[in-house]
């Protein structure tokens, strides 16, 4: 006889309170898709298993990358430390040879805010600014350096108060990059560890604290990432404020509007040019009529500046031994043409490039064509190529290089600034590490362009049959605009990603559906001429 249940029956045990509750597995591990990464996580413990439970640790994707960006924007402190004991302070060479010159500490007093002098509005006394009259950064970047001299307190050494400067825009430099990793790891959602090639980059641990362009790198980020959530007007605005902290942002609008065409999108387009053209006058427009002449030092400065450290021009400069005098001109000609060959490359490229793609290559291309490389412009690029081509071989030999020109730069200053002694590395060396320097970024274009042409090679494609998670109001558009295939006819293994169509195919597996799900029609330049 079965009795019937009754009130006493013990109810099933709550969940523990504090237990984690694992979530959705990312679709990509790196070090299953990537062998440099796979390889590497042998040192904390190897791959991750078949039933390893993402989300189920405190340690998530997030975390462990601020953590890790965090800890290696502390070891470039530490690279610093000969200088902050001195190096900085006692004559130019000391500086040089331990490779750890910073601007920050040097324009505390060089630029008029150890006297308290307003950035734009107060003229430089020459005793103090070598000839420098007004500050010669973009208005955002000098509301910052001059917010970080309001925090500084003035003492009765001013060596103990550059110090001090230098460590209060570290501590501000520090947010700016656990937000330019937080923007990364979640610009692409499923694939959150990419953002680790950006924690480890070596370039960002060096030459974080050397200026004050992660400010900007920061920003772009956000505007990318805000961009991604389909959101145009606010990316645009972040985009403008970053442009009002440095010129380069302004290019990526470039590459949206070749996609945008490409897609029709152009609603998403006019909305991100307007919030970008409106943050930016919001910024620049009160300096600019109350210090018109502080205002413009920026753009004259960089317009007639001669041929500097670190570019191709100086290359031609020492070797035919006159000053290259049209590096203006030169520079402007091959960005355009640039331009017009990205552009190309977009609209007949077998499959729309992606946003991250084309805006590494037309920032790579202003980096190789300008007149002037500093160390610090590798944070431009670092962000970009992680979303790019997150692959860990090509990174990794790109950010070689890098280290190679960082290091050679200081010791070419350390051998001309050493008199007689000439101690370090002769112009003849520092011309070869200038082009390790354009070399390995281009090397890193042509991986990106090979994989715009053969879509089956790009790693975010191939790994999870994305489109472009990036690509806001981008991705899965289908396409309006073409100029016709570019790139050879792709194998019959990776047809689909190479030419997609709307079309809906019977999904034979989950891989197949996955797959089929982000085909799209594409129509050629012809038919959109016909209509």
């Amino acid at each position: 006889m079965t009795s019937a249940p009754t009130d006493r029956t013990p109810a099933p045990k709550p969940p523990p309170q504090h237990a984690a509750r694992p979530t959705e597995e990312p679709a990509v591990r790196p070090t299953d898709q990537d062998e440099v990464a796979g390889a590497a996580s042998e040192v904390a413990g190897g791959r991750a298993g078949r039933r390893a439970v993402h989300g189920a640790s405190w340690w998530t994707p997030l975390r462990t990358v601020v953590v890790v960006t965090l800890g290696m924007f502390v070891l470039g402190m530490l690279q610093k430390a000969p200088c902050f004991s001195g190096g900085w302070f006692s004559g130019q060479a000391a500086q040089y040879v331990h490779a750890c010159y910073s601007d920050i500490p040097h324009l505390y007093n060089g630029r008029g805010f150890a006297e308290g002098l307003v950035p734009y509005l107060d003229r430089i006394p020459e005793r103090i600014s070598g000839g420098m009259e007004y500050l010669e950064y973009p208005v955002l970047t000098g509301a910052f350096m001059q917010f970080a001299g309001v925090l500084t307190p003035g003492g009765d050494s001013l060596v103990q108060d550059e110090k001090t400067y230098w460590l209060i825009n570290a501590g501000m430099l520090a947010v700016c990059a656990a937000a330019l990793v937080t923007c990364v790891v979640r610009t692409h959602r499923n694939r959150p560890w990419d953002g680790m090639l950006v924690a480890l980059a070596p370039g960002l641990a060096l030459t974080a604290t050397v200026n004050w362009d992660l400010l900007a790198v920061a920003m772009t980020a956000a505007g990318m990432l805000l961009w991604a959530r389909s959101r145009p007007l606010a990316a645009g605005v972040l985009i403008g404020l970053a442009t009002a902290a440095k010129l380069y942002p302004a290019l990526l609008l470039g590459p949206l509007l070749v996609l945008c065409w490409r897609a029709g999108r152009w609603g998403g387009f006019a909305r991100v040019t307007a919030g970008a053209a409106v943050s930016w006058l919001a910024v620049n427009v009160p300096v600019m009529v109350a210090a018109p002449a502080g205002w413009a030092k920026f753009y004259t400065f960089s317009q007639e500046r001669p041929v500097d450290f670190g570019s191709l021009w100086l290359i031609v400069q020492q070797r035919t031994g006159r000053e290259f005098e049209e590096a203006n001109l030169y520079a402007i000609v091959l960005m355009v043409l640039g331009c017009a060959a990205i552009a190309a490359l977009a609209l007949c490229a077998p499959r729309r490039p992606r946003f991250a793609q084309l805006s590494f290559l037309v920032i790579a291309l202003f980096v190789l064509t300008n007149k002037v490389y500093s160390p610090q412009y590798v944070l431009w690029l670092i962000p970009l190529a992680a979303l790019a081509r997150p692959k860990w071989r090509d990174f990794l030999i790109w950010q070689g290089c890098e280290v190679v020109y960082f290091l050679g730069i200081w010791m070419y200053l350390a051998y001309t600034s050493s008199g007689d002694k000439r101690q370090g590395l002769p112009e003849d060396g520092y011309q070869l590490v200038i082009l390790a320097h354009l070399l390995g970024t281009l090397y890193l274009c042509v991986m990106i362009v090979r994989d715009v042409l053969r879509p089956e090679n790009d790693p975010v494609r191939r790994d999870d049959g994305s489109d472009d998670p990036g690509g806001g109001v981008l991705d899965r558009a289908p396409d309006v605009f073409t100029l016709g295939p570019l790139a050879p006819a792709p194998s019959r293994r990776h047809a689909a990603f190479a030419a997609p169509s709307t079309a809906a195919t019977p999904a034979t597996s989950s891989s197949t559906t996955a797959t089929t799900a982000l085909q799209r029609r594409t129509v050629r330049w012809g038919a959109a001429m016909r209509e």
